[in-house]
């Protein structure tokens, strides 16, 4: 009775200097060691994902401690693991799904089609630990021009005969030797040319409608000189000229000469100018 078994294992020194605690009865304890090399950072967000299956996760765990550039297609996989292609399929769509994988087909150079894969160890963010980074801004391209902003309208002339644009054009031409400023593109210059045609239609010359626009500009650069030409055609636009009908010159009736019977006009019968002289 008293003799002692000898085969019997004695018992293992608990890590906690004898100490038990009733947490950890039945659970998992860990003994870690710092890794210093071949190792990868797993988030607990995908080692513990509550919807994820076990295949998954451990799929997922494999394809982040590759290296870039290896291969992670359904055949690879298949090849490495037992689990077979359906299953795999199966865990990568899980992936897929919960932004762990992303996915794209893309066409070769010589045609073929390929699959691109990005492993994600953090769905929803996108390099570094400050943040999902910017979304790029979008570039200007040639079809799509930067708007140009409307220039104000001008008055219209009630006859826009050529000579009267050619003459409108030729005012806007010539204010930019007055004012440097007043340098304008063509297509702002005939935006214009019917707001100038507007003014010499109500009998002004084209030299006062030059002074009326390089008149008294303002001292700071002109950043849009056909908006504040166009401000000053409409603001500025002379009224039209009162309608005069002419009055017919007076004429003599006729008279016949007392000397040469010929006929001429005078206000009184005598003689014509020849026969008075």
């Amino acid at each position: 009775m008293g003799t002692k078994n000898t085969s019997v294992r004695p018992a293992a020194e608990s890590r906690n200097d004898g100490k038990s605690h009733s947490s950890q009865c039945g659970g998992v304890t860990h003994d870690n060691v710092r890794h210093t090399t071949r190792f990868t950072v797993v988030g607990n967000h995908l080692a513990q994902h509550a919807e994820l299956s076990l295949l998954a996760i451990g799929l997922a765990v494999h394809i982040q401690s590759l290296p870039s550039g290896a291969k992670v297609d359904i055949d690879t996989l298949a090849a490495r693991f037992p689990e077979g292609k359906t299953r795999i399929a199966g865990a990568l769509r899980e992936l897929e799904a919960h932004g762990y994988l992303r996915r794209t087909r893309l066409r070769t150079q010589q045609g073929r089609m390929v699959t691109r894969t990005v492993s994600c160890n953090q769905p929803g963010r996108t390099g570094g630990e400050d943040g999902p980074s910017p979304p790029p801004r979008p570039r200007r391209t040639a079809e799509k021009p930067p708007r140009r902003r409307v220039l104000p309208a001008v008055p219209e002339p009630v006859y826009p005969t050529p000579d009267l644009l050619q003459t409108a054009l030729g005012v806007l031409s010539g204010l930019r030797r007055t004012d440097p400023r007043l340098l304008i593109s063509a297509t702002d210059a005939e935006h214009l040319v019917p707001g100038v045609a507007a003014w010499l239609e109500r009998d002004l010359p084209p030299e006062a409608v030059h002074r009326a626009l390089t008149h008294d500009l303002p001292q700071e650069p002109l950043h849009r000189p056909a908006a504040l030409l166009a401000h000053r055609l409409t603001a500025q636009l002379p009224p039209l000229p009162q309608f005069r009908t002419e009055r017919p010159s007076a004429r003599h009736p006729l008279q016949n000469c007392d000397t040469c019977d010929r006929a001429y006009r005078a206000p009184e019968p005598g003689t014509c100018g020849g026969c008075h002289s």
